[in-house]
């Protein structure tokens, strides 16, 4: 007969931690809150729309925000707004997501974001190429000896 041992960990937070919570979340007031938020999926537009306190809307496609690739439609589509507009929450994939670091376009850890970073450096498209060639013509990326030497 196996024996498990219940590990109890203490968690002390102290006075000067909570005064720094308290802190930054009066600093927070004047930041917008999402009052609604709507999912609009589509074959070329699967978007969300945060309609914000102060009036203004701000669009986040569905692919970026991390959590969400495998998710079904209706998984998505339902998600709650939480902490008096502070944040996302979706209870079926037990997710959140921080709606300041939204509007900041911080959809995921970072190791999440260079992910995305790093696949939209690998896309072509005709209009990157005619960036690229345009460039090239004034002279292109300056070489590291050339940028070594112009700052000795």
């Amino acid at each position: 007969m196996a024996k498990h041992k219940i590990v109890r960990h203490k968690i002390v937070t102290t006075d000067a931690e909570i005064d720094r919570a308290i802190e930054h979340a009066q600093s927070l007031r004047g930041e917008p809150r999402v009052t609604e938020v709507e999912y609009r999926p589509g074959p070329g537009l699967d978007l969300f729309v945060l309609k914000l306190s102060d009036g203004h809307r701000h669009l986040i496609p569905r692919e970026e925000l991390q959590g969400l690739q495998s998710a079904t439609g209706e998984q998505i589509a339902r998600v709650e707004i939480a902490g008096g507009g502070t944040g996302l929450h979706w209870p079926d994939l037990n997710l959140d997501h921080y709606v300041h670091s939204l509007l900041w376009r911080v959809y995921g850890t970072k190791r999440w974001m260079a992910e995305i970073g790093r696949s939209g450096g690998s896309v072509k498209s005709a209009a990157k190429k005619r960036a690229a060639r345009a460039n090239g013509l004034k002279g292109g990326r300056p070489r590291r000896k050339e940028v070594a030497a112009k700052g000795d």
